[in-house]
């Protein structure tokens, strides 16, 4: 299954709604900034390192990428604890990002909940809609599923996928500001978990002053 992520290239756009992780919407609709500005040597850099990273993370074996997520699952267990009750924003894997679709499942058989993030619009927070396997999905743009139905829920906890990251536990993401904003946006704070690859950890990502550290990222790594 891990592979099928990599063959969504087509380019297909559906009319009215985006589906992503938090900070997609660049790599989706080049050019937008989800209306953050930084200085253009910054902004270049950090394309530079999408890129990087991204191909880094694409020419892993699916097997490597798939024990990756394994490890990674075990220390989400281990970081959250006790699930009963708790509602998990999670993601819909994308361009070899950690697969715990198979983990989502068994957050929801020890008692806990699943939620996906759905784009309304550009330059807009997200909105997470819960979500249990075989439940009705549609496509967003290049055919991310997206829960087809549901209101609005607030989560307890956030696993935001990485493109890159530092020490300070910031985020390098797609480039649209979403994950920020989400977060801002929030009634109440969730904790948030990144997840990805050790060899997506850089220096610094150069952090701005709309950049919101993660509590922890947690990679295959000890």
């Amino acid at each position: 299954m891990a592979d099928s992520q990599n063959d969504r290239d087509d380019g297909e756009v559906a009319p009215a709604q985006y589906a992503s992780p938090p900070c997609f919407m660049h790599e989706l609709t080049p050019g937008c900034d989800g209306g953050q500005s930084v200085s253009g040597d910054l902004a270049r850099w950090r394309k530079a390192e999408r890129a990087r990273l991204i191909d880094a993370r694409l020419a892993l074996s699916a097997d490597t990428r798939a024990a990756h997520a394994a490890i990674i699952a075990d220390k989400l267990d281990a970081a959250l604890g006790d699930v009963t009750g708790v509602l998990v924003a999670l993601y819909w894997p994308f361009r070899g990002e950690p697969d715990l679709r198979g983990w989502a499942g068994l957050v929801i058989e020890r008692g806990g909940a699943i939620a996906l993030p759905v784009v309304l619009a550009k330059a807009a927070p997200l909105e997470f809609r819960r979500w249990t396997p075989g439940d009705r999905l549609e496509k967003g743009v290049w055919n991310i599923p997206i829960p087809a139905e549901g209101e609005a829920v607030f989560p307890d906890a956030v696993i935001s996928p990485v493109v890159g990251f530092d020490a300070g536990n910031y985020r390098l993401g797609y480039g649209g500001g979403f994950y920020d904003r989400t977060l801002a946006s929030l009634p109440r704070k969730p904790r948030v978990f990144g997840v990805g690859y050790a060899m997506q950890e850089i220096a610094t990502i150069y952090p701005q002053t709309y950049d919101i550290p993660m509590d922890v990222v947690l990679t295959e790594e000890p």
